[in-house]
């Protein structure tokens, strides 16, 4: 999943109006941001295969570290620990800004659950693994993947207020992009002919789109 995990960033904003968009975007792919770098270094590794399903262009092949659900336990209560108790002046409560970055840092792991195939380890690589598989109806994909988003933005939108023509259409229209650069993902080619590229191009989008996402949240009005 790619964009759809952007649904729980903006549903958990409405949670703790007081999290910062920007960091909800960086916390739903947080073990992805993780895991590339790692399978550059040979951490973890996963190939390119094109059209290994309907959906993705990759093989994942070792990635205990960041995606099984035990490490994805971990990675969530680290990045809790970090939130509350380094001395950043948070606005509002801390304690619950880190329960919700969190649990962003989660959602990763069982929204990722719905579209795998079975390649997330409950523990270790020779632990049973799940995924219920949608990748292999790329359409099923996409559309559950724009039904989540819209459904997180809808409940973004109730929250505040724009006051700018950014602040009020701006996060509209990046839901809009988002999804037209879903479509290239998950029905184009592969965004990298080697592991290098294609985490680097991964990389990319998602530090993107938190600046993206932290910059128009600034446009609107609590």
């Amino acid at each position: 999943m790619f964009v759809g995990h952007y649904a729980a960033g903006l549903a958990l904003k409405k949670v703790e109006k007081n999290a910062p968009l920007g960091l909800l975007f960086l916390a739903v792919q947080f073990v992805d941001i993780l895991f590339f770098p790692f399978a550059v270094l040979g951490i973890e590794r996963f190939k390119i295969v094109e059209h290994y399903t309907a959906s993705t262009h990759f093989v994942l092949e070792y990635m205990p570290f960041t995606h099984s659900l035990v490490a994805s336990v971990f990675w969530a209560a680290a990045v809790y620990l970090f939130i509350r108790f380094f001395p950043f002046k948070w606005k509002g409560n801390r304690k619950r800004i880190a329960l919700v970055v969190a649990i962003a840092v989660l959602s990763h792991w069982f929204l990722d659950l719905i579209v795998h195939t079975p390649d997330l380890p409950l523990f270790t690589d020779a632990s049973p693994k799940l995924g219920f598989g949608l990748w292999n109806n790329a359409i099923a994909t996409y559309l559950l993947e724009a039904i989540l988003l819209l459904i997180g933005l809808r409940l973004y939108l109730t929250e505040n207020q724009g006051t700018t023509f950014w602040g009020k259409y701006g996060m509209v229209l990046f839901v809009g992009l988002m999804l037209i650069v879903n479509a290239v993902n998950i029905f184009g080619p592969p965004l990298g002919a080697t592991v290098t590229a294609m985490a680097a191009s991964a990389l990319f989008f998602y530090v993107a789109f938190a600046g993206v996402a932290h910059w128009l949240e600034k446009q609107r009005s609590e």
